[in-house]
């Protein structure tokens, strides 16, 4: 797992797999996991697996 956060979901917004749509049902997606919601995807990754996004991957240069 991936994730240097720990026990918290990691931030999409700072991950290279992290998308914005433009369908405004649906403005948030993970290019990985192929998820469009309304949410950030980590959110639903844990809702549908109880365990937080194994392939979050910080974009370069972003802290």
């Amino acid at each position: 797992m991936n994730n240097e956060q720990g026990a918290r979901a990691p931030d999409c917004i700072k991950c290279v797999h992290f998308k914005i749509t433009w369908e405004q049902a649906f403005p948030r997606s993970c290019v990985l996991f192929g998820i469009k919601c309304r949410n950030l995807p980590s959110i639903e990754v844990f809702r549908a697996t109880g365990r937080h996004c194994p392939a979050f991957q910080r974009k370069e240069g972003i802290q």
